[in-house]
C-alpha cells in the first residue's frame, strides 16, 4: 500500500494584483512566464525522486492565475508531473481560472492532459463589486467563460465568491448567489474578506472599518448563504464551502484531515512526514536554482520545522473542525494512541457548556454559535498543554 500524497503547484503570475490580494503573485511577461514554467518542470522531476512510495491521490494548480499562462505550458506541466510521479487512477486534478482568461483551445488542452475540475474566481456578480475589489473581468466576462467550461467538457466546477466586501448589501449578497445557483456548478466557496496588511486594501479600510459591513451584517450575511445553499442542493461540508453530494472537493478535504502534501513551485508549503518546510518566495533565486545540483534541496527549502505530537494533535483539532462533520475521538485514537477527551477534555466540557460544540460520539463538532466564533474557539486548544 502506498501513502496518500496531494501536490500543490504554484503558478505565481497574474494579470493585475487585485486591491485586497496579499498571495504571492505578480504580473510577468511570457517570456519570464515560460521560463518559471521550464524551472518549474526541472523541479517537479527533482522532487519525485523523493516520492516513491507515495500514490498521488490530488493535484491543484494555483496562483495567482494558472489559465494566464500558454495551454502547452499547462500540458508541459501536467505531463511531467504524470511522467514522474505515480497518480491515481480517479485523481481529482483542479485548475484555478479568472473570467477571460481562457478559451476554448486552453480548456480542451486541460482536460486532455488529466484536469478534470476547474475552479473559476467570480467573487461577485456584481459589477460595481467586482470594480471595487479590482477585478478585471465583469459578470458577463464569467457567464462566457462558464459556457465555455461547460461546452469544453467540465463536469466538476467550482466558483469562488466573496463576502462582507465594501458597499455590498444582504440583498447583492443574495442577487449574487442566485444568478451563480442558476449555473449549477458543483461547488461554491463562499469565503468573507479578509483585510491584509501591506494591500491596497488595507492602507483603505483598516482605520475605516465602518466602510465595511458589519460585524452583525457579516453573520447575516453568512448565514443567509448557508440557507439559501442548502434549498438550492449544496451542503456546507466546511466553514466556508458547499458543494453538491459527491462533489466536495478531495484537496481541500486533504489539508484538513492530516493527509501529506507537497508544495512545488515558488512559495508553495510542504507537509511531509511530520516536517512542514516551503520553497523559497524569492523569483529570482528560485530560477537560478540548478535543480540537477547537490545543493538544490538546500537552496529551494526553508523554514524548516518538525512537528511535535502535541503540535500534530493541535492541528488535528483545529483543522478538523472546521468541517461540518467535525472531529472523531476514533481517528484521534488511531493517530495518536490516546483518548482524544483524556487530552483535551477540559477545554471540549467548557466549549460544550458554553454551547459552542456539540456531541455525537465519535463525532465532535461546531454549533452555529461556534462557527460564529470559530477563531476563539480553534484559538482554545492551541493553549490546552
Amino acid at each position: 500500500m502506498k501513502r496518500p500524497l496531494e501536490l500543490y503547484i504554484h503558478i505565481p503570475f497574474c494579470a493585475r494584483k487585485c486591491l485586497y490580494c496579499d498571495f504571492l503573485s505578480q504580473t510577468a511577461s511570457e517570456m519570464v512566464c515560460h521560463g518559471y514554467v521550464e524551472q518549474l518542470l526541472e523541479e517537479i522531476k527533482r522532487q519525485s525522486e523523493y516520492y516513491r512510495e507515495y500514490n498521488v491521490v490530488t493535484v491543484f494548480i494555483g496562483g495567482g492565475t494558472p489559465s494566464i499562462l500558454k495551454a502547452e505550458d499547462i500540458q508541459a506541466v501536467m505531463n511531467t508531473v504524470n511522467g514522474n510521479f505515480r497518480l491515481e487512477r480517479n485523481a481529482e486534478v483542479t485548475i484555478e481560472a479568472n473570467p477571460g482568461t481562457v478559451n476554448q483551445e486552453k480548456l480542451e488542452a486541460y482536460l486532455d492532459c488529466g484536469i478534470n475540475r476547474i475552479s473559476l474566481g467570480l467573487q461577485s456578480a456584481d459589477d460595481e463589486e467586482l470594480k471595487t475589489l479590482g477585478r478585471i473581468h465583469t459578470f458577463d466576462d464569467f457567464l462566457k467563460t462558464y459556457q465555455r467550461v461547460r461546452v469544453a467538457g467540465f463536469k466538476n466546477v467550482n466558483v469562488d465568491l466573496m463576502s462582507a466586501l465594501p458597499g455590498q448589501t444582504l440583498n447583492s449578497w443574495k442577487a449574487t448567489l442566485r444568478k451563480v445557483t442558476m449555473m449549477k456548478p458543483e461547488h461554491i466557496s463562499a469565503y468573507s474578506l479578509m483585510i491584509e496588511e501591506g494591500t491596497p486594501f488595507y492602507d483603505r479600510y483598516h482605520d475605516h472599518p465602518e466602510l465595511l459591513p458589519s460585524e452583525d451584517e457579516e453573520r447575516e450575511i453568512y448565514y443567509a448563504a448557508k440557507a439559501f445553499l442548502r434549498e438550492q442542493g449544496y451542503e456546507r461540508y466546511e466553514i466556508s464551502n458547499y458543494a453538491r453530494p459527491g462533489y466536495e472537493c478531495r484537496h481541500n478535504i486533504g489539508y484538513w484531515t492530516g493527509v501529506e502534501y507537497l508544495g512545488l513551485g515558488l512559495g508553495a508549503s510542504s507537509y511531509i512526514q511530520n516536517f512542514r518546510f516551503s520553497n523559497t518566495a524569492d523569483l529570482d533565486a528560485y530560477r537560478k536554482i540548478n535543480m540537477n545540483g547537490d545543493d538544490a534541496d538546500w537552496h529551494l527549502h526553508q523554514n524548516i520545522t518538525e512537528l511535535s505530537e502535541q503540535d500534530l494533535m493541535e492541528e488535528f483539532m483545529i483543522l478538523g473542525l472546521r468541517m461540518s462533520r467535525g472531529v472523531s475521538g476514533s481517528e484521534f485514537l488511531a493517530r495518536f494512541g490516546l483518548n482524544m477527551w483524556n487530552v483535551y477534555g477540559k477545554v471540549l466540557r467548557k466549549l460544550q457548556e458554553n454551547r459552542l460544540i456539540e456531541v455525537e460520539s465519535p463525532y465532535v463538532r461546531l454549533t452555529d454559535f461556534g462557527v460564529d466564533i470559530s477563531n476563539y474557539v480553534l484559538s482554545e486548544f492551541m493553549f490546552d498543554k
